[in-house]
């Protein structure tokens, strides 16, 4: 469904631009009808600027572009969230965002595999990350058993700060040998999400 850009006298609809990896809002701008078909067309975000009366590109003169995931009208069908994923910081200042927030996962797993692939990307002395990769596809998938075991091991205790730990030490492997196989968190995440939203239809049925 497109915005109805004739709701407003200047044809300007609100554009809310929130990360599609992070959820953070990250900024407000207004769209022509110009505006949101060549956004829809380069897949990057493109605006209308009320000061300068042009169209601009976010990004054209920084690099950060906004590259386009989704367009959502609201359900009025006068304002739009733009799902996108910045191309760096998007505030003019230099801010994550023009709300003067740090642009983090809500959730810390993937904030920390965007930590394990700068450690793989820009190795530092001493990596243990960097380390795990260079010992190759098996000594990772061994290091993953080696941890499970281990948690087994402490399941059967009762000292629940040592199972919490070796439940993390697993979970941190476990995202090494993710990306070692290309894959990420929100893939398997995906599956899990389809495994249920298959079983939950077949309650319904029932």
């Amino acid at each position: 469904m497109r915005p109805d850009f004739s709701k407003y006298t200047d044809g300007l609809v609100p554009a809310i631009i929130q990360d599609n990896n992070t959820g953070k809002v990250l900024m407000l701008g207004y769209m022509n009808e110009t505006a949101y078909n060549r956004t829809l067309d380069e897949k990057q975000v493109v605006f209308f600027s009320r000061s300068r009366l042009e169209l601009w590109k976010k990004g054209e003169t920084s690099g950060n572009y906004l590259n386009l995931i989704a367009i959502l009208p609201d359900c009025d069908n006068d304002c739009m969230l733009i799902k996108a994923v910045p191309a760096g910081p998007v505030c003019h200042t230099g801010a994550d965002t023009c709300f003067n927030e740090t642009n983090h996962p809500a959730h810390f797993l993937s904030q920390l595999e965007k930590i394990i692939t700068d450690r793989i990307a820009h190795p530092g002395s001493g990596s243990y990350t960097r380390s795990l990769f260079e010992k190759g596809i098996n000594a990772m998938a061994q290091k993953v058993g080696e941890e499970a075991v281990e948690l087994i091991i402490e399941a059967k205790d009762n000292n629940s700060d040592k199972f919490i730990n070796e439940a993390a030490d697993l979970l941190f492997h476990y995202l090494v040998l993710l990306q070692a196989k290309d894959s990420s968190l929100a893939e398997v995440t995906e599956v899990l999400k389809k495994r249920h939203d298959t079983r939950t239809e077949k309650e319904d049925r029932k």
